[in-house]
């Protein structure tokens, strides 16, 4: 057993020590994730799992299944779970009244674990959480998701503080969004995920934005696995892709799954089984293109996006095409000249719209999303997917007075790097719609901005 370090194994998961297991994060064990269109890339090894079981306490990002998964909670029932402080407080509330044991930490604030762990967790108003892990003096830095909406000060001036700290992060081609999206016409849009830009390069810069000197592979080690969805595999990362194209002066890339030794400063690199794809037909999670809406069906599709206030101030209507027959959901009167054709199954479709999850449908890369009108290059951002998935659905936040109820609490935790976050997210969208992704204006402006950061 480790005296005091960490391993990283999985899609997401950090286990860290202290003389015996202390934390896990987002656990992802068993099962499949985004209505079984997402497995696992590797196995994790006994060892691993073992130590997972003995942790006591288990920290959750944000809400996606490939991070909280319920049916992996569920072997850790025992367990203290931790939470980034969340507005809406939706899986905070969730989990407690499923009978977990649950703390929200306090946003910015560290919390002594055991002896030589400590942690500090960042929650943003994109309904991600940062976590900072100090393992006898190491950082440890578990972004895993997320982008800076304004924490990146915080995090930096922190990790300059320690010689020797690492960043685990999401580092990939693309495809873990929706990238199952077409033009009216019927032709595909191009995903970023199709370029296979060098990925050690997206590397290099992230490491002049966030200062560590180790990197770690994080949060993108899923295959695809529906036959629905299994197009999508093409885009997904492989562990060799993640070196290609990185160089730094002082930044070191390191295998995505290792176990590092806290007192030595050694690691050992973790070789776990890959795991073969076997595809598996939709009907397998309940899923036939086939099943027209029941009754009542297009009452709650309806319900559930009118509710959802902002929309009806871009586009004129969504359109959900089920069973081969459209379904509209008229928005606006007025003319914006933009909507959205949904072609999915029934029956994840209304779980979607039951559970308040329609990101998993995004995600999970099987339901063909068609833009109709005067869509930005950056396509379904800023408009659909953070209103409904993010602000709404996680948030709880659907009218236009709950949004600024809730960006305003976010706005009192931190207002100076809210402002900040909300100006670069704005300047970053302003920039992806005024050159496209593959020009070379683009990728000079996308280094100058890191630069200055």
């Amino acid at each position: 057993m480790m005296d005091v370090g960490f391993d990283t194994i999985g899609n997401a998961t950090l286990i860290c020590y202290d003389s015996a297991p202390i934390l896990v994060t987002d656990p992802w064990l068993v099962g499949t994730a985004y209505f079984g269109s997402w497995t696992f890339s590797h196995d994790i090894p006994e060892a691993q799992l073992a130590a997972i079981r003995q942790c006591q306490f288990v920290w959750l990002s944000h809400g996606h299944p490939d991070h909280l998964s319920l049916e992996s909670l569920r072997l850790l029932r025992a367990k203290k779970v931790l939470l980034p402080d969340h507005v809406g407080s939706r899986i905070a509330n969730d989990l407690s009244n499923q009978g977990f044991s649950v703390q929200v930490l306090g946003d910015r604030t560290w919390y002594q674990l055991s002896p030589r762990i400590r942690v500090l967790c960042i929650a943003d108003y994109n309904q991600d959480g940062i976590l900072l892990v100090d393992i006898n003096g190491r950082l440890v830095i578990n972004i895993n998701d997320a982008s800076d909406r304004g924490w990146g000060g915080l995090v930096n001036s922190i990790t300059r503080r320690y010689k020797t700290s690492f960043l685990l992060r999401l580092a990939g081609f693309g495809d873990t969004d929706m990238i199952n999206i077409f033009h009216e016409s019927g032709g595909r849009l191009t995903p970023r995920a199709a370029k296979k830009r060098p990925i050690g390069q997206e590397i290099a810069m992230m490491l002049r934005h966030f200062p560590a000197r180790y990197f770690i592979p994080f949060s993108s080690m899923h295959r695809y696995q529906r036959t629905d969805s299994g197009w999508a595999d093409q885009f997904s990362t492989r562990l060799s892709d993640y070196a290609l194209g990185f160089e730094s002066s002082r930044s070191e890339l390191l295998p995505a799954f290792l176990r590092w030794d806290c007192n030595r400063d050694t690691y050992e690199q973790i070789s776990p089984s890959e795991r073969p794809i076997r595809l598996v037909p939709p009907e397998h999670y309940g899923d036939n293109w086939s099943d027209p809406l029941e009754k009542d069906d297009a009452f709650h599709i309806a319900e559930y996006f009118k509710s959802i206030e902002h929309l009806s101030d871009h586009f004129d209507y969504l359109n959900f095409r089920v069973g081969g027959r459209d379904n509209i959901v008229e928005l606006s009167r007025r003319k914006f000249n933009r909507a959205i054709t949904f072609e999915v199954p029934r029956n994840s479709l209304m779980r979607a719209i039951c559970h308040r999850i329609f990101d998993d449908l995004l995600i999970g890369n099987f339901m063909r999303t068609t833009l109709h009108g005067k869509f930005d290059k950056t396509g379904l951002y800023p408009d659909f997917t953070p209103y409904v998935a993010k602000y709404a659905d996680n948030g709880g936040a659907r009218s236009r007075d709950e949004l600024c109820e809730y960006f305003e609490q976010y706005r009192q935790r931190a207002p100076i790097s809210f402002l900040k976050g909300l100006v670069e997210t704005h300047a970053r969208d302003v920039i992806r719609n005024a050159f496209n992704i593959d020009s070379t204006v683009y990728r000079a402006a996308r280094r100058t901005y890191f630069a200055l950061k």
